[in-house]
């Protein structure tokens, strides 16, 4: 771990008593051909073992250090969160003209792979956590394009520009994925992204890994000249085992996930935080855990909900 690692320790309100949740950052896994060493927060709970892993990909322009209404209730809910910076972060100010600049969407999933090499490193970088992770058991999540860089994990590939699909970047070490905001198919991009963002032509018919798909009914892009519904084509388009979770009136941010009254969430809504929270955690306890019946009991908590705030659907 460098020498400007922090470790700090926060107590999180939820049901019950507090749990104290440690994190440390930055942890740092050399990266060769990347241009500069990646750098990784880590965060788990103080105590328990057999601690499940989600590996989190943060959207444009952010950093290991956002997504705190996600990485904090899931660590504090016993999950061991890690959350690489990408290079096109803004803590790291690349410029556009930089040559890596065409290649950051793969550098990105090169990113998740490395984390998944490095456990061993980061769970040492954290004092009491070695020996507590189940390497067996990982997730992998992500928003808006951190979704799409996770997406690959789970098996979605990027076309070519001649319709056929291109490398599998799939991770047989991943059983499951959180797909937040995440953008749909090539189809109907704006002149922009169809010139300059040729990853964002995915196939999602190879992605098989079980997946919980979040999409906003109020989510309008500016990449797609189609509506909020561009958005729910992973879950349309993808073989069996994923469910799909539309939340009412939400925006891009989805009520604030990417951080506490950040300046890009333009839909602000704390109870549709704590839902994601509440039937992410849910998912990926029965996911990672086939004997877990929160997944089954969050869902008919929804269904049955007299005013709810979003639906689900599954395959």
């Amino acid at each position: 771990m460098s020498d400007s690692s922090t470790t700090n320790t926060n107590t999180q309100k939820t049901a019950g008593a507090p749990t104290t949740v440690v994190s440390a950052k930055p942890v740092v896994l050399s990266a060769p051909g990347r241009g500069e060493n990646l750098q990784v927060r880590v965060s788990a709970p103080a105590t328990g073992s057999d601690l499940p892993v989600i590996v989190f990909s943060h959207g444009f322009g952010w950093s290991m250090n956002g997504y705190a209404p996600l990485a904090d209730f899931w660590a504090a809910h016993g999950f061991v969160v890690l959350q690489p910076t990408h290079l096109d972060s803004r803590t790291l100010g690349l410029p556009a003209e930089d040559p890596r600049t065409p290649r950051i969407w793969r550098f990105r999933i090169e990113d998740l792979t490395r984390v998944l090499d490095g456990l061993d490193i980061l769970e040492a970088s954290v004092p009491g956590l070695a020996g507590r992770l189940n390497h067996d058991r990982i997730a992998v999540a992500g928003h808006s394009w951190g979704a799409q860089t996770a997406s690959t994990l789970l098996g979605a590939r990027v076309l070519g520009s001649d319709g056929v699909p291109g490398e599998d970047m799939s991770d047989p070490r991943v059983k499951a994925g959180v797909l937040l905001a995440l953008t749909g198919l090539g189809d109907d991009l704006t002149p922009f992204a169809a010139e300059n963002l040729p990853f964002m032509k995915p196939s999602f018919d190879t992605m098989t890994t079980p997946a919980l798909i979040v999409a906003g009914d109020n989510d309008q892009s500016h990449l797609s000249t189609r509506g909020p519904d561009w958005f729910t084509d992973p879950y349309t388009y993808s073989p069996a085992g994923k469910s799909l979770l539309t939340l009412f009136g939400a925006e891009h941010s989805l009520g604030g996930i990417p951080g506490y009254e950040v300046a890009e969430t333009t839909d602000h809504s704390p109870a549709r935080v704590a839902l994601i929270q509440h039937l992410t955690t849910a998912f990926l306890r029965s996911a990672l855990h086939p004997e877990d019946t929160s997944w089954k009991a969050a869902a008919t908590a929804l269904e049955e909900d007299p005013d709810p705030l979003g639906k689900l659907q599954n395959k």
